[in-house]
């Protein structure tokens, strides 16, 4: 498929620099009121393909996928469990922890400290919720994933980039049960 033929949506905010994402599988232009959806097209055009083909690679992938079925119950008792066990091994626990339904993300850290894990983690198989752990308690480390992030998480995963894109994959999976 051509780059140009990409289906996108466009949405400007009060925001400084522009962004481009394809959390949900659909291509995402976040732009400052005033920019140019264009340009900011053209100047990004290598990373939009290398990224689509990525997208619909995962896409088919996930298709294949089978979800674990487990109670609320059982799914908050292992986070419990894996948490306790990275915070032993990191030193580090979160002030408290959340389970909510989240729409972009498994999980996340807020400035407080507050560990929030989405509910639909629950259909993950356990190595990936024992990794979205690590990597949410990493971020007390570095907020930001950049280089010393990624040098933190490849410490206990050395093949971490494998775990993203079985994250990226299983997403579509849960969020399109069919």
């Amino acid at each position: 498929m051509a780059v140009e033929n990409i289906p996108y949506k466009v949405f400007y905010r009060r925001i400084k620099y522009p962004r481009l994402e394809f959390t949900t599988g659909e291509l995402r232009f976040i732009l400052p009121l005033n920019s140019n959806r264009e340009e900011v097209f053209n100047r990004h055009k290598r990373w939009i393909e290398k990224k689509w083909i990525f997208v619909q690679g995962c896409l088919k992938e996930s298709k294949k996928k089978k979800l674990t079925q487990r109670t609320d119950d059982d799914f908050k008792k292992l986070v419990l469990y894996f948490l306790s066990e990275a915070a032993s091994q990191q030193g580090l626990k979160p002030h408290k922890v959340y389970f909510r339904p989240m729409k972009t993300k498994w999980a996340s850290l807020s400035t407080r400290k507050n560990l929030t894990i989405n509910k639909l983690a629950r259909y993950l198989p356990d190595y990936l919720i024992e990794y979205i752990i690590f990597h949410e308690l990493a971020h007390f480390k570095q907020k930001r994933h950049n280089e010393f992030f990624w040098e933190i998480i490849s410490h206990k995963y050395k093949k971490y980039q494998e775990l993203e894109r079985d994250l990226f994959t299983y997403w579509f999976r849960v969020t399109n049960k069919e």
